[in-house]
């Protein structure tokens, strides 16, 4: 057996140890930036040459040429936006060209361009004049309307270009008498459609304008419109309208839990039987006849939301007559299209998650969007109906089965 030599060992640790404490000792603390400054040179840098103003709509781009030294380290552009609203726009000096943008109107800027060295020190200010194109909110502008909706106003405007924009809708309050914002709607979609509901059927001014991300407001558009009246029908006067191209009944999921009020998953509602053959479709009296204006649904919620047999694609179809005779529909119709005694109101699809997520990986987000319910539009032009049918194309899960929890219909009655 090999001898220790117990010396040499202690020493070792000794050694090492005071290399750590000396490591240690070495150490600065991190205040996660450097204090030291970038460069000790504090000259003045040199002024761009060479400036040229490119044009686009709400902005700028202003090219340069950097004067020649090493320390220079950004070139900043400060500028006026609106009469209330000053911007600062950096470029680094990798870079011959900085965007200004946010812009009000079509007019003339100016923009003051410095060089900054290293060491922080800028340089004589450089003018220069930029005139913008026409801002993308005001490119909207002319073709935002607000008209006449069920309960509330219909607001629809065209935005190619999918620029962040709020619409924002004012109305007169009764208690203030003055107009007062009443929906703020933000979208980067290229059409803008949409309904603000819960007004009076009352002649009422309204107000509607857009905003930009920078603040920058349109001007007013002030109308005065009455809402059409709209009220959720009696859910009680509902009844069971079961032909025989309707799906048979799965799992003791009756048609009638489909408007008893109750929509969490926990409860019945309405679910088909698989393996039919029939359409995924069901059918029932509304007990009087009505020019519907929404019809809002709740999907299964929970595990089952965007999935499994919840409704992806979907049409309602409608009758006025006292015993609609049956009839099979079409899987795909335009929306109008008459077939016996039904008319196709209109066909939907359920929205995707907000979240952005793939249906089967949703969170929390989706689940409550699914559980809030969602409102589909019936369109004016539809005729008023007695009878409701509901044919669903295809489901989130792709499976031979569909289910919802709940349905409400609003409208006017006749």
């Amino acid at each position: 057996m090999k001898k220790i030599n117990r010396y040499s060992t202690k020493t070792g640790l000794w050694a090492l140890a005071m290399a750590l404490v000396c490591i240690i000792g070495s150490c600065k603390k991190n205040d996660g930036y450097n204090k030291e400054p970038v460069s000790t040179d504090k000259a003045k840098p040199g002024v761009v040459t060479n400036v040229q103003v490119k044009n686009f709509n709400g902005g700028a781009y202003i090219t340069y040429d950097l004067p020649n030294s090493e320390n220079i380290l950004y070139v900043l552009a400060k500028y006026n936006i609106n009469d209330k609203t000053a911007r600062e726009t950096k470029s680094s000096y990798y870079t011959d060209t900085v965007a200004v943008d946010g812009f009000a109107d079509v007019k003339d800027y100016e923009v003051t361009l410095t060089t900054i060295s290293r060491a922080n020190v800028a340089s004589d200010p450089v003018k220069v004049t930029v005139h913008p194109n026409t801002p993308f909110y005001k490119l909207v502008k002319p073709s935002l309307t607000i008209a006449t909706d069920f309960g509330g106003v219909a607001i629809n405007a065209l935005n190619p270009n999918r620029k962040d924009l709020g619409v924002i809708l004012i109305a007169l309050d009764n208690s203030t008498k003055a107009l007062e914002v009443a929906d703020q709607h933000y979208t980067n979609t290229d059409t803008i459609s949409y309904t603000v509901r819960g007004f009076p059927s009352v002649p009422t001014k309204f107000g509607v304008y857009l905003t930009d991300k920078f603040g920058n407001l349109s001007d007013t558009t002030i109308v005065t419109l009455t809402p059409l009246f709209e009220t959720q029908l009696d859910k009680t006067k509902f009844s069971v309208y079961k032909k025989a191209s309707d799906s048979d009944i799965g799992y003791g999921w009756e048609l009638p839990y489909l408007w008893d009020g109750k929509t969490d998953g926990y409860s019945n509602g309405w679910h088909t039987q698989p393996g039919t053959g029939k359409p995924l479709q069901c059918t029932f009296g509304l007990g009087v006849l009505t020019q519907l204006s929404r019809i809002k649904i709740w999907e299964r919620p929970l595990e089952y939301a965007f999935f499994h047999g919840n409704p992806k694609n979907f049409t309602f179809w409608g009758s006025s007559k006292e015993s609609p005779a049956d009839v099979v529909l079409p899987a795909s119709a335009s929306v109008g299209t008459v077939v016996g005694d039904w008319v196709n109101l209109s066909n939907y699809r359920y929205p995707n998650p907000p979240s952005g997520l793939q249906p089967g990986f949703t969170n929390g987000t989706d689940e409550k969007f699914v559980e809030a319910g969602v409102d589909f539009v019936v369109p004016t032009s539809a005729p008023p109906v007695k009878y409701l049918r509901l044919l669903v194309h295809d489901t989130w899960g792709k499976g031979d089965v569909t289910h919802l929890m709940e349905v409400s219909v609003y409208g006017k009655p006749q």
